[in-house]
């Protein structure tokens, strides 16, 4: 276990936790006597104030809070002082009330856009873990305040919808192992699993269909008194929903609601539904207006219990997206917030891509007295760093200190990550904190600049491929012709825009005030539309591009003078080589689709490959 500890940001504690220490006050007390020892601290007094719940305060010699507010305090005294810092003072309490990973595992021991290794939890189509590593990821997510984990695909197969059925003892075991860390477990369910046990129907107003999930509810938290409740994924991508029998969303949820409602389980009901059989032709429907269009006529209908998940943007996780309009939509209905933490479209754990500055912007962006709760698809998996990319722990770790604190600076967090990781002298420190800190913009210029989202190779979404979409039923086109590019999303085109309020409306109505970086998301450009740093915009086009590129190639300098410890210096280094392959094909791939439609040269005569 000892080399899992100290390639994450818990290097103090590094021996496994006794299975007595069976509730978190009890891991709480153990954790402190570990790290104080370790650390050479004076062990504080911890006191439990039931008052605190979720919440702690460091005051003098003790460490006050409830059951899991104590952990969450015990590990920010001794990251804090492990960091060199003085700990936080006066009551701390997280903003957001769930705060959740969702798993995209599959009962076969695979994980659906994972890039860390096999499933931590499911093997061979069942449950199946190693203790150790189990409680090791259960003293990461309690040290950064994750409260909840999903352990299933949002693509249910039969296998998996088996979890609530005879596989409910192994989930339950498993719940054991995630409970004194102060994490409960929920399930993603199949909408439509009555059909699969005789019931005929899986009508949402079906008398049979709403008794069959009530008897499974109570079957369930009987065994798991402290479930969390269940994750929909309906009407999506092929998956079954009330829209086949006629009835929307919001009497499809409550009816799972009332179902888990008397153990005090929620139900979250995934806001993705789009057209996802979209002919290429059709320009009037646009897949971004889709989540909008879909739930804001249903705001004040769902009931209370029911949290809408929506996706962070109105696409799907891309590079660069404005917030999703949803969030304003929709005042009267609990949602979340939907992040993806797996680098499906960000460089899937090869390219070094940090989040937290990303997850700040739009924090800024976001009301917060709306969203209630905050989800993230793991980065996790069974490499023995848990993340694949060493430095894509800082994302997981940023994720915990986001979910607790959303206006938290970037820079703090994952400056404290490193050092809490690598312990590196205060230069290399510097260097490292400043890589991660551009690691976004690097990516975000040689693979999705100035708003352009879907040019990735179709099904795997890594690497560059201008047109893989772009005749495809997916709802992801750009348009491009020899003029021009983009599609206009303003008031005078799909409408887009509408759905904002108005002071973001008039942020994006007009290229001269929409923001650079998303300029392409909402409006259709000629190549010779002139950039507000004066430049033509096939030029900005191809500038981005070997820019992003040669920024992408000092990073492996800069990798290389950190001094990391192995394995992860090997690991980085060999990533970082593969980072700027990949760079170099988006520079020339997407420079040379551009060249040939335009005609445009380089002003700066350089390589593009015609």
């Amino acid at each position: 276990m000892s080399k899992d500890i100290r390639r994450l940001w818990l290097p103090f504690l590094s021996a496994d936790v006794p299975a007595k220490c069976d509730t978190p006050a009890k891991v709480a007390e153990y954790e402190l006597k570990l790290g104080c020892e370790a650390l050479g601290l004076k062990m504080p007094a911890l006191r439990v104030d039931a008052a605190l719940g979720e919440g702690y305060e460091i005051e003098g010699d003790a460490i006050v809070g409830g059951e899991r507010g104590l952990l969450y305090g015990v590990y920010a005294f001794l990251m804090a002082r492990a960091a060199g810092e003085e700990p936080p003072t006066g009551a701390q309490r997280p903003f957001y009330g769930l705060r959740m990973l969702d798993g995209w595992d599959n009962a076969d021991g695979t994980i659906e856009r994972g890039y860390s290794g096999r499933s931590l939890w499911f093997e061979g189509g069942k449950l199946e873990w190693d203790g150790a590593r189990i409680r090791q990821l259960g003293r990461l997510l309690a040290s950064v305040g994750l409260n909840v984990l999903c352990v299933n695909n949002v693509n249910v197969g039969d296998t998996e919808a088996r979890l609530l059925e005879d596989a409910l003892p192994d989930l339950a075991k498993l719940a054991d192992a995630f409970r004194p860390f102060g994490v409960r477990l929920m399930t993603s369910i199949e909408f439509a699993r009555p059909l699969a046990h005789g019931v005929g129907t899986a009508d949402p107003l079906d008398a049979g269909v709403q008794r069959w999930w009530r008897e499974r509810a109570d079957a369930v938290w009987a065994a798991i008194p402290d479930f969390a409740g269940f994750l929909v994924k309906a009407d999506s991508e092929h998956r079954p929903g009330p829209f086949a029998y006629g009835r929307s969303h919001a009497e499809g949820a409550n009816m799972l609601a009332r179902a888990v409602a008397p153990h005090g389980g929620v139900l979250v009901w995934r806001a993705f539904v789009y057209n996802c059989k979209q002919d290429w032709r059709d320009t009037a429907t646009d897949r971004p207006m889709a989540a909008y269009q879909t739930y804001a006529p249903l705001d004040g209908q769902f009931d209370d219990n029911v949290i809408l998940q929506v996706k962070n943007g109105p696409f799907d996780f891309q590079v660069r997206e404005p917030v999703s309009p949803t969030f304003y939509a929709m005042p009267r209905t609990r949602l979340a917030v939907e992040w993806q933490l797996a680098q499906e479209y960000t460089g899937q754990q090869v390219d070094i891509y940090a989040m937290n500055p990303m997850w700040r912007e739009m924090a800024d962006d976001l009301p917060p007295e709306k969203v209630y709760a905050v989800a993230a698809v793991t980065n996790l998996g069974r490499d023995d760093n848990y993340t694949g990319h060493p430095f894509a722990a800082a994302n997981l770790y940023g994720f915990g200190r986001y979910a607790w604190a959303p206006k938290v600076s970037p820079e703090t967090v994952i400056r404290r990550w490193a050092r809490l990781t690598y312990h590196l002298p205060a230069e290399r420190e510097d260097a490292l904190v400043r890589l991660l800190m551009d690691s976004r913009g690097v990516y975000e210029q040689y693979a999705a600049q100035l708003g352009i989202d879907w040019m990735v190779n179709p099904h795997d979404h890594y690497g560059p491929n201008p047109g893989g979409y772009e005749f495809d039923v997916w709802g992801t086109y750009l348009r491009p012709t020899r003029d021009a590019v983009g599609i206009d999303r303003t008031s005078k085109g799909t409408g887009l825009t509408l759905q904002f309020p108005p002071e973001m409306r008039e942020r994006y109505e007009t290229p001269e005030a929409c923001p650079d970086n998303l300029k392409l998301f909402f409006h259709r450009l000629r190549y010779d539309y002139v950039m507000a740093d004066g430049h033509t915009l096939i030029q900005r086009l191809y500038d981005d591009h070997f820019e992003g590129c040669a920024r992408a190639e000092a990073m492996a300098d800069t990798i290389a003078g950190l001094g990391l410890p192995e394995p992860d210096r090997s690991e980085a280094m060999e990533r970082i080589e593969r980072q700027i392959q990949n760079a170099r094909e988006w520079r020339d791939v997407v420079n040379t689709f551009f060249h040939r439609l335009s005609g445009v040269d380089d002003a700066h005569g350089r390589k593009i490959y015609d």
